[in-house]
């Protein structure tokens, strides 16, 4: 017999504890849904780290219409306008929402949101809480009323690790207490499942993202057949502060947004050469520079003195206790910098409701790929994002009857655990932020695959199996996209190819095919992007 945590099959599973899940369990209300969260609320979610804010044109003489022109700006030519135009134009609803949920935006001295400009926005429209602190105040503020729900059973301490599916449907999940490998797992009956497990930034060596952002959700999706939309588009944000933390603390795009400057260790500053933008050029422009500056020995540094220097501490509270912390004072010295996996631009491809390609499966947040972000997502989208796509998915499970009569399978998928093997987790880190980072090649992608393909197909461990998935179909994506787009840079193919300024669609099955012709010294076949 397996053990089974289904209190009624109608009920609603929501996989994350992050701003989608959460917001998305608070919109279901009152519908039972069961809220699963590998850490305890509040904590492992890349949400409660977010140190931007919110994007919303809210301010006197900005518009929806201008909010979403600057997000397919720096889109790299394949965000989805219609879907960027329709985010743009939820976002003061869904500030609202927040608001009534006791979110303490920053306002100005007459009562009104107070609204910041970060980059490549071409107007002052981000609301921040105490300049930094947005990701942890709405995370905090959600967090509470989730517990104050009736409606919403809570489970805190489980790890989905994969998704079951009968027919071509969701019937449930299988789930393992997080940490103990050895622990039996245990299954869950749903029709209806929401992933918001978040992103894949601890895929990477150097990352901002917190331990539980391995690309899980993406795996158990693609492993269960869904279409993975763009996951060749990593963003890296330019300035984690190099303090031998894993993960790197932030040091916050608003830091530049408010006149610090990026100088290497000469001092002279390297970004007016690059960009008409300065240091508030786009993020993977920034980034570039940035890796560029460090290859080359001349380090890089973010200097806030001039800016800022005593306010800094007031202004921006994490990012000042994160450098006293590592030794640094940044109101009297530069802050050491590199780029960092920050966020994924692809994931689970989802329209405009947040439907996957499996029937049964939605998904919200970063683990999702919606079009809104393109080759580059604009600075503070990705909060908005969540919000607005986990209130469209409770609105379309709202209008739906769900079938109760999902069936767990009689045995599991995965019965023995293993303890993932940490020298494999280690080249897997390495692998990516030196083959898929900030700047890629042939060589080193295909090197990059067939290390991802023969670790997805050996590994002993289903946690070191799923980071090896998500892993791959980034890399495959990489290899056969001969171009460079937005986040993608090859230094091999630096141009942008016009006939390819088209989102990727694809599988698993289909990223599997490229590594084995790699692996086979066939003639190497691009895995061509499908047109969703």
């Amino acid at each position: 017999m397996t053990n089974n945590l289904t209190r009624s099959t109608d009920d609603v599973v929501i996989v994350g504890g992050g701003l989608a899940g959460l917001f998305c369990a608070l919109k279901l209300a009152p519908r039972p849904v069961t809220l699963i969260s590998a850490a305890p609320l509040g904590q492992g979610a890349s949400s409660a780290w977010a140190q931007g804010g919110i994007a919303a044109a809210m301010a006197e003489g900005d518009t929806p219409e201008a909010h979403a022109a600057d997000t397919i700006a720096v889109g790299g030519g394949i965000v989805d306008e219609a879907v960027a135009l329709g985010l743009a134009r939820e976002a003061a609803a869904r500030i609202h929402d927040l608001l009534a949920h006791g979110v303490p935006f920053d306002r100005d001295l007459e009562g009104r949101l107070a609204v910041g400009r970060e980059a490549a926005h071409s107007a002052r429209r981000i609301v921040h809480v105490r300049g930094d602190g947005a990701g942890a105040a709405i995370i905090a503020a959600l967090s509470e009323a989730v517990r104050r729900t009736p409606s919403i059973r809570l489970i805190e301490g489980l790890v989905a690790e994969a998704l079951l599916t009968e027919d071509g449907a969701v019937t449930g999940l299988q789930l393992r207490e997080a940490g103990n490998f050895s622990a039996r797992p245990t299954m869950i009956a749903s029709r209806a499942v929401v992933l918001a497990t978040g992103g894949i930034g601890h895929l990477y060596a150097v990352t901002t993202n917190p331990d539980e952002a391995s690309g899980s959700g993406l795996a158990i999706a693609a492993r269960a057949g869904a279409v993975i939309a763009d996951p060749e588009f990593v963003q890296f944000h330019p300035t984690a502060i190099m303090a031998g933390r894993d993960p790197a603390p932030l040091a916050t795009e608003a830091l530049r947004g408010e006149g610090a400057t990026l100088v290497n260790s000469h001092g002279k500053r390297f970004m007016s050469a690059l960009h008409p933008l300065d240091e508030l050029a786009p993020r993977d422009i920034v980034a570039r520079g940035v890796f560029a500056e460090i290859a080359a020995g001349r380090g890089a540094f973010l200097d806030a003195r001039a800016a800022l220097g005593r306010r800094f501490a007031d202004r921006f509270p994490t990012v000042h206790a994160s450098c006293i912390a590592a030794g640094i004072d940044p109101a009297t010295q530069a802050i050491p910098i590199a780029p960092a996996a920050h966020y994924h631009m692809g994931g689970i491809a989802v329209d405009a409701r947040g439907r996957s390609s499996i029937d049964g499966l939605w998904a919200g947040g970063e683990v999702a790929s919606t079009g809104a972000h393109g080759a580059n997502r604009l600075a503070s989208n990705s909060l908005l994002e969540a919000v607005v796509y986990a209130a469209r998915i409770a609105d379309d499970i709202a209008g739906r009857a769900i079938p109760s009569s999902a069936r767990l399978p009689d045995v599991l998928m995965t019965p023995r655990g293993e303890a993932p093997d940490a020298a494999a987790v280690k080249r897997l880190r390495a692998m990516m932020s030196a083959r898929v980072g900030v700047i890629r090649d042939d060589d080193g992608l295909a090197e990059a695959v067939r290390s991802f393909a023969a670790l997805e197909r050996e590994g002993t461990s289903i946690a070191v199996r799923n980071m090896a998935t998500s892993a791959l179909l980034v890399a495959v994506s990489a290899w056969s996209r001969r171009e460079s787009r937005g986040a993608h840079f090859r230094i091999d193919h630096p141009a942008d190819v016009p006939a390819l300024a088209q989102r990727t669609m694809t599988t698993l099955a289909a990223a599997r095919a490229v590594a084995e012709s790699l692996n086979e010294h066939l003639q190497p076949r691009t895995a061509q992007p499908m047109i969703a």
